[in-house]
């Protein structure tokens, strides 16, 4: 019998907000709000993933201030919400199996479409895979994206993600990809 390990938890909250030349990465806070909501509800923001939430039903169900969950940033372009940066453990049912014990982190990331275009979402991203391999040294992130995406998959590509396998999945093609930080130097 081989016994699996449980990756390491994820070290949450960094002890400081995550800062780059432009953007500030952050937990939610209760002005966030109406930019979830924009988030969310955006049928262009939707395209690639499942499509808008009715804009009522979140109304009712987001808190006042949006939760935090572990591995969850806010990108915050002065001092306002532009789109959000997520690290999380993929559940059991979503899991890719690129490393042995099927836990791997996946990055997400949603910008809000004024936002687009800008840069922002590498910058974010980079700084949050560059916060992560600090916080777990050696340890591999993967991203999914449908082809079609094709700023998604050029984003993948400028962030050092290498293809792992496509797929079927939700009525199109699906791009799972693996980030691995390069090792410390000796």
């Amino acid at each position: 019998m081989t016994a699996t390990t449980e990756p390491e938890p994820l070290p949450w909250p960094p002890a400081t907000p995550l800062r780059t030349e432009r953007l500030v990465l952050r937990g939610p806070e209760a002005r966030d709000r109406p930019a979830f909501v924009e988030l969310f509800t955006s049928p262009e923001v939707g395209t690639y993933v499942g499509g808008p939430r009715p804009r009522a039903e979140l109304e009712r169900a987001l808190p006042e201030t949006p939760k935090g969950r572990p591995g969850l940033f806010v990108v915050d372009l002065d001092g306002a919400m532009i789109g959000v940066i997520e690290l999380n453990r993929r559940d059991a049912e979503h899991r890719s199996r690129v490393r042995p014990d099927a836990g791997e982190a996946e990055l997400g990331y949603l910008l809000l479409p004024e936002a687009w275009g800008h840069g922002y979402a590498a910058e974010a991203c980079a700084a949050a895979l560059g916060w992560f391999a600090d916080a777990l040294p050696g340890e591999p992130v993967v991203l999914t994206t449908q082809t079609a995406n094709t700023a998604s998959m050029r984003l993948a590509a400028k962030l050092g993600f290498t293809e792992v396998r496509r797929y079927e999945e939700w009525g199109a093609e699906q791009w799972l990809g693996i980030w691995s930080p390069a090792p410390p130097s000796a």
